[in-house]
């Protein structure tokens, strides 16, 4: 099993294609080294349910466009035992696990009402902002921040050089 990206659409707002953005989640957790296996949940939802996960969790008011909540604590700690569930257990949509207990690297949300509004001024398009978006989750799951101005520098360098390897022009994910 290789790294496995499960994609929920939970809104009506506004299209997004599942399968495009799982397969740029692979490509962005390969590109940072997320060991297989592994499992990534990408959650599209509507303002109403991002503004109540960043109230809940981030304690600030309103929506927001993107939030990632990690599983694991750190991508370099050894992985978790071969015990885990009996073989073959699956959920529904997920492949029968074989052996390796897969790593979970957690959940991006993102809310694509909120990109749409943002996207003029951020990406330039939706289907970019989502991207950006997706992009952005991910790296703070693999362990990047901008709290500082420095790592700030350094996330969007990297977004940019993810963005143009695996998402490029005009708009559509590889």
């Amino acid at each position: 099993m290789a790294i496995q990206v499960f994609v929920a659409d939970e809104q009506s707002d506004h299209p997004v294609d599942a399968e495009a953005w799982s397969r740029l989640a692979r490509a962005v957790l390969g590109d940072r080294g997320v060991p297989s296996p592994a499992e990534l949940n990408v959650l599209f939802v509507d303002k109403e349910a991002i503004t109540s996960l960043n109230e809940r969790f981030l304690h600030k008011p309103g929506p927001t466009d993107v939030l990632s909540f990690p599983i694991e604590d750190e991508l370099d700690s050894p992985p978790p035992p071969p015990s885990g569930p009996p073989a073959g257990l699956a959920g529904p949509g997920r492949e029968p696990l074989e052996g390796a207990v897969p790593y979970l690297v957690g959940d991006v949300v993102i809310c694509p009402a909120v990109a749409f509004e943002n996207a003029p001024e951020h990406a330039g398009d939706y289907e970019s902002e989502l991207a950006l978006l997706l992009v952005h989750g991910i790296l703070h799951l693999t362990g990047m921040d901008h709290q500082a101005e420095q790592e700030a520098e350094q996330m969007e360098a990297l977004e940019q050089e993810l963005l143009a390897r695996h998402f490029g022009d005009p708009g559509r994910a590889r």
